[in-house]
């Protein structure tokens, strides 16, 4: 089968439901509880099809696994990445790089989440 090279994205994080607060505020979509695999590891997904295109993923609370200053920046499809990115602030985060256009791949905005965690808005329009 053909897929897209990213098939699952984790965001770690230090306060989980701090950080659910300000993804479910950012992209106005429910997050939920995953059942975890062990004790100390907790998971909250982001909505998910399995049958759909594109990648899902987790905020992730793990004992001895900080948050920021990681490698890894995700990016979220929007329909237009300045509406998510406005409410960034008001979320507790803060805007890295507003809206920007990339040429004929659309627009993409970074932002740092309330753990310290740098990701993506990204859009066509």
């Amino acid at each position: 089968m053909d897929r897209n090279p990213v098939g699952w994205f984790e965001i770690y994080v230090q306060d989980l439901e701090r950080a659910k607060k300000f993804y479910e505020t950012v992209l106005e979509k429910p997050l939920t509880k995953l059942e975890s695999p062990s004790p100390e590891l907790e998971l909250i997904a982001f909505p998910m099809e399995m049958e759909a295109g594109g990648a899902s993923g987790a905020l992730v609370k793990m004992d001895g696994f900080p948050s920021g200053g990681n490698s890894t920046l995700v990016y979220f499809s929007c329909e237009d990445c300045a509406t998510e990115a406005s409410r960034v602030e008001s979320a507790g985060g803060r805007i890295q790089k507003p809206k920007v256009s990339i040429g004929q791949y659309g627009f993409m905005a970074l932002a740092v989440d309330t753990e310290g965690n740098m990701f993506g808005l990204h859009s066509l329009k």
